[in-house]
């Protein structure tokens, strides 16, 4: 993806998205409850929740879809629900569902997109790109689930935009289609676009998102990188492993940070607190002993768990 030409991406230490206390109810239902982050430039961040928690209502008043009702709102400097023409220019949307003509085809809708912004690439490089080539002249109710979001994503990079906002651009995707998104995401980053995405798949917040929040009732209830979260958490992880001779269990509830031991199948398991700790432990009693670790895994806890800790509930309940 070339650089954006009309304009240079921002290159300053101020955040490129900034919202502060931001708040919106539906009647009595307070969908967003004094939600705050930043992002910075070049940063692939997440909003990850179960559905209802209020990450799509968050990016729509940050894409000027929808009013808030209390807070402030920043992307690229701009306020969307009153400077909306200024931001377009440098913003891409894929909402979570595009609703476009069904007898339109793929090079019509790209092209009406196009037609929307001072700036463009060129269809070519999109159909390219998103592997729609052999689709071009597809009506829209002729493709799949798939082809229909590789759609999706073309019309939101079609200006080239600096900031992109992905709403679950995975959901009910087949494990390639969410592979090649999940490429695109990287490809952006190279590129030092900003990107922000919410997802309520675990694996995706943990390989693309440099920082991620938490969202839970409206609420932030935690921030940070992946690795900083799962490491605040109280879970702790599981080591299993073979020796060439066993171990009485009793010796290993003596290691250090060893919470819970067990042994079935040939394998030990230790649930540990700080599990760097335990193995070098237990690397001192295979030595005293004369023994030899075979095999060994660690099962850290993942951001389901912290979430689960945070919240009582599981992302997907």
């Amino acid at each position: 993806m070339p650089a954006a030409r009309g304009f240079p991406l921002v290159m300053s230490n101020a955040a490129v998205i900034q919202v502060t206390d931001l708040r919106k109810n539906y009647g009595s239902l307070e969908a967003v409850r004094g939600i705050s982050f930043e992002i910075q430039q070049g940063e692939v961040f997440g909003l990850l929740g179960p559905n209802g928690a209020g990450k799509t209502t968050t990016v729509e008043i940050l894409e000027g879809l929808r009013a808030r009702d209390g807070g402030t709102v920043r992307v690229c400097g701009f306020d969307p629900e009153v400077e909306s023409r200024q931001l377009k220019e440098r913003l891409g949307m894929q909402l979570q569902e595009t609703a476009l003509p069904e007898k339109i085809t793929v090079e019509e809708a790209l092209e009406l997109f196009a037609s929307f912004y001072g700036r463009r690439l060129k269809t070519q490089v999109l159909l390219d790109r998103f592997g729609l080539e052999e689709k071009r002249r597809s009506h829209y109710d002729m493709l799949s689930g798939g082809q229909r979001q590789r759609l999706a994503l073309a019309l939101a990079l079609v200006n080239d935009p600096e900031v992109v906002i992905f709403d679950e651009p995975t959901a009910g995707l087949d494990p390639q289609t969410r592979r090649e998104i999940y490429g695109l995401v990287a490809r952006l980053r190279e590129q030092r676009r900003t990107v922000l995405l919410t997802t309520h798949y675990i694996e995706e917040a943990e390989q693309l998102c440099d920082r991620v929040a938490i969202v839970d009732h409206g609420k932030v209830i935690a921030a940070g990188t992946p690795r900083q979260l799962v490491q605040r958490s109280q879970q702790s992880s599981r080591i299993e492993f073979v020796l060439r001779a066993p171990v009485e269990l009793s010796r290993l509830r003596e290691l250090e940070f060893a919470d819970e031991v067990g042994m079935a199948d040939g394998r030990h398991m230790i649930r540990s607190r700080h599990a760097p700790r335990t193995l070098m432990a237990l690397m001192r009693l295979l030595l005293a002993e004369d023994n030899e670790l075979v095999e060994v895994h660690v099962e850290r806890p993942s951001l389901e768990d912290v979430f689960i800790e945070l919240s009582g509930r599981r992302l997907r309940d």
